[in-house]
């Protein structure tokens, strides 16, 4: 065995690599959504998890509220905890306010004397439109939540981040606006497209840090929401565009998500990655 070589201890995987970790994951308040098949995740693999949450959004859209409410989705996540001492914590905050993200960053690491883990689910959809629609407050609420939160808690994540612990990792989601149009969602497609772009710079300044950075695509999900669409035949139209024949789940993204915040993803940062299941763009 060369000096670099792993021994048969580090090759063989932990299956509780998070154990001993604490996650914050954002935009965690449907069942069927990805933030909570990634905290679902987490929590099976060892991690303790704050859930940040904003009901009103939902309130507001087609789907609506989990028919379970707050309580189901917190029960959910609990039942998957797999560390005898994780635990896991919840709140409601609007992160269009200013002073939200440091606030959410406060109030998690409160809650278990550190952070490892800051995962950016949230989102704000709806309330867009194509060139000739778009007003100011359009464009600045999108904004506001897509792009401005997202660096805001990273850097209070950062600045929190006990440098004795283990590597922090930071994950952003953006929805491929670099790798097609989205034309009726310019002011969402705007406001995501910023943190694919600003990937790279944070990774670099967090690197010396121990901190990782990367952006994750999950590609077209069903979280419910294409039920609603203007055309009834969107969704049958979308899924013959992946060569599986199927839409993407939750836990597709989730996967991939986990799979960054642990150890064995150390060397990987600075990157936008792309999880869509081979989505074909063209007819």
């Amino acid at each position: 065995m060369t000096a670099d070589e792993p021994s048969l201890d580090q090759l063989r995987r932990d299956p509780l690599p998070l154990r001993g970790r604490a996650a914050l994951v954002t935009g965690v308040s449907r069942r069927a959504g990805i933030g909570y098949a990634v905290a679902h995740r987490l929590a099976a693999l060892g991690a303790s998890l704050f859930l940040h949450r904003y009901a009103p959004h939902d309130r507001d859209q087609p789907w609506g509220e989990d028919p379970g409410g707050v309580q189901a989705v917190v029960a959910g996540v609990r039942g998957a905890l797999a560390a005898v001492d994780a635990s896991v914590h919840h709140l409601e905050l609007d992160l269009a306010l200013p002073e939200a993200p440091a606030r959410l960053i406060e109030a998690a690491a409160d809650a278990f004397g550190h952070l490892d883990i800051l995962v950016c689910n949230h989102a704000r959809s709806g309330g867009d439109g194509p060139l000739g629609t778009l007003t100011a407050e359009m464009l600045d609420a999108h904004w506001a939540v897509n792009a401005r939160a997202s660096i805001l808690l990273a850097q209070a994540f950062a600045a929190q981040h006990e440098d004795s612990r283990p590597g922090g990792r930071i994950v952003f989601m953006t929805s491929g606006q670099d790798l097609g149009p989205m034309t009726g969602e310019v002011a969402y497609a705007a406001s995501k497209g910023a943190l694919a772009s600003i990937t790279q710079t944070l990774a670099d300044q967090l690197a010396e840090r121990g901190i990782t950075v990367n952006t994750v695509n999950p590609g077209p999900v069903d979280t419910g929401y294409a039920a609603f669409a203007d055309q009834p035949e969107a969704h049958e139209i979308v899924r013959r565009h992946f060569p599986s024949g199927r839409w993407g789940t939750p836990d597709d993204p989730a996967r991939l998500i986990a799979w960054l915040v642990t150890d064995e993803a150390a060397w990987i940062t600075g990157q936008v990655i792309n999880s869509e299941g081979g989505f074909r763009r063209w007819d």
